[in-house]
């Protein structure tokens, strides 16, 4: 380590020494932004030379090199994390010309989140990213190394990665490496930090699938430390995933860092821009030209960009079980192909030389600008597919600008998937159960826990014949999967024994979850418990969606249940148009079912539909990959959306309508 070279030091004017404390692997004096990397114990700048290749040009890194190493190995290691903190915020006083991102990876989390704290008074902090580390007020369960004999740790380095076998094989190296990951240890050890102390800025987690030091139940301690909002990132690998892997690391850095550049300059300043506020677009090849640089180094997507191939391979690797419940319809599937017939015999006419360099995507709904006309439908059970389940829908959701709709019979409770959207829109999908108790606590809950919104579905009052489950004999919900938000409610609570178990508890769910003699007044009555705005899922006919309103609905959605309830069943494509001149054009019109592709978004709005709801394809996605699969779809759609509205000639959701369909397909 004493003989690698090093990125030369950086010296802007006006700066109290930076050329001690930060390296420049690759100078962009054009860059947009700064992203400055904290190292991890024992480590040193260099450690974020591949990262810093990896970045696009408008991302500027620089490398914090502490004392005690390379460069400045004549100085001593620090005693403690806070004079790490107070140097580098000293050497970043001149750059404040850019928004400062701050990312640290393990013990570097910790000197970046006390730099950021720092820094706030100047207000230079657009988002910290912190990569394998506990929350700071956390416990890190660190041993003292100073006990720990030289070969006990260098082969607990050996178990993590991130240092080439070469260096530990070097004597030399070796015991430099020891000497500093020992220093480094001891000014860890040294650090307090209170349950309440906070940044502004925004945090975003970078978590490896495959980190053995580091778990996501660990991580949810981030949010108490912002006042800007919380997110999880997904990366795959170990500990050091963020430097082994820096071309899949720098994906989500990037579009983090320009989604934060495009808000305004204010709310990126302090770090709390308003979840109502929509970011501008990001261009609308920047998917395509990411995955088109990654293809020239050799690698291509973990999943297909076609939206519509993930249902087969969703199938290859879920339980056979839990695929058929997922993917399956009702009777023949009619209604299920129904649904993609719509959209596919239907036409869009493009239109040339609008100048669309960029599109607005934006809607609003109930007074709330969301950014995309987009929501994730409520599916049920999602536990099924990925152990996180809606967690990591909720992480995937909030990381791309989605808002999700959380189902009643969600596997997760509504409290919980709140927390993993931070402050990102959501809305709550409500089962009226028979025993209103229950459903007037459900309501509550969604009210106190931040949901803008109640979805009530009409359409499952009784279940619909699905063979595909009824063939498998599975159903989550009867072996405990799904019923969390009735589990986890006192109003349910109370309807059981005090030492009821888990079959109990399943039992009382199937009698009261839903309720098979609704009619409209109850929905009068729902009306009258909340003032949220309140829609009704399931209307396929012009006089339900008339019904709806006069009986408290401020919206409704369009929806034949993904095909699963009704075999032989009207499209909702084709009952879009008369259900929207039924409510009239002010009234929120949103849709779901079949839906799959960005022209399918754009096909839906020109028919009159606010927004879409998007399903099946998000749970192929978390099946497939988690959180990061749940990702890939979503941005993979909203691209397509982009470039959809581009190429129709449309600059902002206000430019669609029928006129983009041709003659025969406008109804």
């Amino acid at each position: 380590m004493t003989n690698t070279p090093t990125a030369a030091p950086v010296s802007p004017a006006g700066a109290a020494d930076p050329s001690r404390w930060l390296r420049v692997h690759h100078p962009r004096a054009s860059a947009a932004a700064r992203l400055v990397c904290f190292p991890h114990a024992g480590g040193t700048a260099n450690a974020f030379t591949a990262l810093s290749a990896a970045l696009p040009e408008d991302v500027e890194l620089l490398a914090v090199q502490y004392p005690g190493r390379q460069d400045r190995r004549g100085e001593p290691c620090a005693q403690d994390l806070s004079e790490l903190a107070s140097g580098v915020a000293q050497a970043l006083a001149g750059y404040d010309d850019r928004p400062l991102f701050l990312l640290g990876h393990s013990m570097g989390a910790l000197v970046a989140f006390e730099t950021a704290r720092l820094l706030e008074e100047r207000g230079t902090v657009a988002r910290l990213f912190v990569s394998a580390a506990r929350p700071p007020a956390q416990d890190w369960q660190e041993p003292d190394l100073s006990l720990v004999g030289d070969e006990e740790l260098t082969a607990g380095l050996r178990r993590l990665g991130g240092i080439p076998e070469p260096l530990l094989a070097d004597p030399e190296i070796a015991a430099e490496i020891l000497r500093l990951l020992r220093a480094d240890h001891r000014a860890l050890l040294r650090h307090r930090c209170a349950p309440d102390t906070r940044v502004a800025a925004p945090v975003t987690v970078l978590l490896a699938s495959a980190d053995p030091k580091n778990s996501l139940e660990q991580m949810a301690d981030w949010a108490r430390h912002t006042a800007g909002g919380h997110e999880v990132a997904a990366l795959s690998g170990g500990h050091f995933s963020l430097l082994e892997r820096p071309g899949e690391s720098a994906p989500p850095l990037t579009r983090r860092i320009r989604e934060d550049l495009a808000r305004p300059a204010a709310a990126a300043a302090s770090g709390a821009a308003a979840a109502s506020a929509a970011p501008d677009a990001e261009p609308l090849a920047d998917l395509v030209r990411e995955l088109m640089m990654e293809g020239l180094a050799g690698r291509t997507p973990r999943l297909s960009t076609d939206l519509t191939a993930l249902e087969a391979a969703a199938g290859e690797v879920m339980a056979p079980e839990a695929f058929a419940y997922v993917s399956g319809t009702a009777g023949s599937g009619a209604t299920g192909r129904a649904n993609r017939t719509a959209f596919d015999r239907r036409r869009l006419v493009p239109r040339m030389l609008r100048g669309t360099r960029r599109t607005d995507t934006s809607v609003t709904l109930f007074g709330q600008r969301l950014p995309v006309p987009v929501l994730l439908a409520p599916l049920a059970a999602q536990q099924v597919a990925h152990p996180e389940g809606e967690s990591a829908t909720a992480r995937a959701a909030a990381a791309t600008g989605v808002p999700m709709v959380v189902s009643t019979f969600a596997s997760r409770t509504l409290e919980e998937v709140a927390g993993a959207a931070g402050d990102h829109p959501r809305w709550f999908q409500l089962y009226l159960p028979s025993d209103r108790a229950v459903g007037e606590s459900l309501v509550r809950r969604a009210e106190a826990s931040g949901y803008g919104a109640i979805v009530v579905t009409i359409d499952a009052t009784h279940l619909g014949f699905r063979p595909a489950e009824l063939d498998s004999g599975y159903s989550p919900f009867l072996r405990g999967t799904g019923i969390a938000n009735f589990t986890g409610d006192p109003a349910f609570r109370a309807g059981l024994p005090a030492d009821a178990d888990a079959t109990q508890a399943v039992l009382r769910w199937a009698q009261i979850s839903t309720d098979p003699t609704l009619t409209w007044e109850d929905l009068a009555w729902l009306r009258g418990l909340t003032r949220l705005p309140l829609l009704v899922k399931g209307v396929l006919h012009p006089d339900d969606a008339r019904l709806a309103l006069e009986h408290g609905a401020d919206g409704v959605v369009v929806s034949t249940h993904g095909g699963r309830q009704l075999d032989g069943g009207v499209s909702s494509l084709d009952a879009l148009p008369a259900v929207r001149a039924a409510v009239g054009p002010d009234v929120p019109v949103l849709m779901d079912s079949g839906v799959r592709t960005g022209s399918d978004v754009v096909k839906a709005l020109a028919l009159g539909a606010d927004a879409v709801l998007y399903g099946r394809p998000y749970v192929y996605g978390l099946g497939l990959d988690g959180q990061r699969g749940v990702e890939h779809v979503l941005r993979c759609l909203l691209t397509d959306l982009g470039l959809a509205l581009a190429l129709t000639g449309c600059a902002s959701l206000a430019d669609v309508g029928p006129h983009l369909l041709a003659n025969g397909d406008r109804r």
